[in-house]
């Protein structure tokens, strides 16, 4: 048996204009440039971006559109789910689905390249319906 693995370290997300999916995450996702990374970025390397904690990280590489097989899921707590729809519906109108799957709930939404997203609660409880 392989050792356990302790978490996900990042994403690679293949974007077509890094600038531009710099600025997006950063409005719709509140995720910034990692100082500590920065020197990646040149040569084609990867541009790693992180939220405030430094506990997600995801890396943008500039590439030729093609298409995404993976969903990159995220879970929050239920309140952070109630804030996090009211923000993405905000940012995104029309583009922001929800599904109720009983045990969890899921919300659903791509980045301009397509990349698809769900962030995730199990507290469907403390949701109520709808």
């Amino acid at each position: 048996m392989p050792r356990e693995l302790h978490a996900f370290d990042h994403v690679h997300v293949f974007v077509t204009n890094r600038p531009a999916a710099v600025d997006w995450y950063r409005q719709v996702m509140g995720l910034l440039p990692s100082p500590d990374f920065a020197f990646w970025a040149s040569d084609g390397g990867p541009l790693t971006l992180q939220n405030t904690s430094g506990s997600v990280h995801i890396a943008l590489f500039e590439r030729p559109s093609q298409p995404c097989r993976s969903t990159i899921a995220l879970r929050v707590d239920a309140a952070s789910f109630k804030a996090w729809r009211a923000h993405l519906n905000d940012m995104l109108p029309g583009a922001v689905s929800e599904e109720d799957h009983t045990v969890s709930r899921s919300i659903y939404f791509r980045d301009p390249d397509g990349n698809p997203y769900e962030i995730t609660t199990y507290e469907v409880a403390a949701l109520g319906r709808g």
